[in-house]
């Protein structure tokens, strides 16, 4: 009676185990968001630099009976169409460039891209942008061309929704450091004028080589030429000329939420 009792209870614990158990890779049904919006997500768009393209990554594949083949660059690509989100449900998983995902971070997920790829994403209905890095497949649903984890989706202010109609273009980091946004061409430094215009004084740093990476840097990424201003041995880094205070503030904004919070509107030569 008392092993019975014993056996007795032993299945039931294991059944009860069983139950908790994660069934399959991904053990939530539907996907989802955090309740409460965790310190640890970022808000810092992802860094593009030059990582050579994963060649396991580079063959065609099939899912849901339809054949993909990923392009052997992604210079100079850019596409709209609806854009996705995805968290707790994958969250901590492999992606397809074998790497963990991680939601809180700035990534995502496309179909053809070669991987990894970094990606500037535009909500064509707010405005806000955001750089992710693409190192994962999907979204395999018509008409949504990318998707986002759920750092990215908070930042451009989509999860509510869902959904949102967007703009998508690849900044393209080469080896010797050379930058494109989409098809868009780098743009050169701006002319000298003595009339005084309006500038967004980005940075100020003694080292010349330093603050010349930068230049190039948001040059390509923000479209905007630049000017670089030595003073006393520092050098300032201005974006602009711009052509009126409402792009001035649409441009300060982006910064400030972008690892520029000292950024700030100036008038110069």
């Amino acid at each position: 009676m008392i092993n019975s009792a014993r056996y007795l209870s032993l299945a039931i614990i294991f059944l009860t185990l069983v139950g908790c158990a994660p069934k399959g890779r991904y053990y939530q049904h539907q996907d989802s968001a955090p309740k409460v919006v965790p310190s640890k997500v970022t808000s810092h768009d992802a860094v593009a630099k030059y990582e050579s393209y994963a060649k396991a990554n580079m063959r065609p594949y099939i899912v849901r009976g339809i054949r993909y083949q990923p392009l052997s660059t992604g210079k100079g690509f850019s596409d709209k169409g609806h854009a996705s989100w995805y968290g707790q449900k994958f969250h901590g998983h492999q992606t397809a460039n074998g790497e963990i995902y991680d939601m809180y971070q700035m990534s995502g997920a496309h179909k053809t891209l070669p991987l990894p790829s970094f990606v500037r994403v535009t909500n064509l209905k707010n405005g806000k942008q955001v750089v992710v890095r693409v190192n994962d497949r999907g979204p395999f649903h018509r008409g949504r061309v990318i998707d986002l984890s759920y750092a990215a989706a908070l930042k451009l202010d989509m999860l509510k929704t869902g959904v949102a109609e967007v703009k998508i273009d690849v900044v393209h980091v080469d080896q010797t450091g050379n930058i494109t946004v989409g098809r868009n061409p780098i743009i050169q430094d701006a002319p000298n004028t003595n009339d005084q215009r309006l500038f967004i004084q980005v940075a100020a740093l003694q080292n010349k080589t330093q603050i010349d990476k930068l230049a190039k840097t948001l040059t390509s990424l923000y479209q905007r030429p630049h000017k670089t201003r030595l003073e006393k041995g520092i050098y300032k880094l201005h974006l602009g000329p711009l052509s009126n205070e409402f792009e001035a503030d649409k441009l300060l904004n982006v910064l400030k939420s972008n690892d520029y919070p000292g950024a700030y509107k100036v008038y110069a030569d």
